[in-house]
């Protein structure tokens, strides 16, 4: 599990399409802090495809960052 705070951009040679998975989020509260983690589930081919492959969680300064990025990179209004 990680708490992402900083995003940095980065450039890819070669740009693959990911398979599908699931997502699934949850609203933590602790210590007066908001966070919202994201939960990644493998491929269903998997042996154990209901187990979390990965967890990150935003703080409002990550989750800020993040909503600008996709603001920025989508031309959301």
């Amino acid at each position: 599990m990680a708490l992402v705070r900083q995003f940095e951009r980065k450039d890819i040679d070669r740009p693959s399409l990911h398979d599908e998975i699931t997502a699934k989020y949850a609203v933590i509260e602790r210590d007066g802090r908001v966070l919202l983690q994201i939960d990644t589930y493998g491929r269903t081919s998997r042996e154990h495809p209901e187990k979390v492959s990965q967890s990150l969680q935003l703080d409002r300064e990550g989750a800020e960052q993040l909503y600008r990025i996709i603001k920025r990179e989508f031309s959301f209004g």
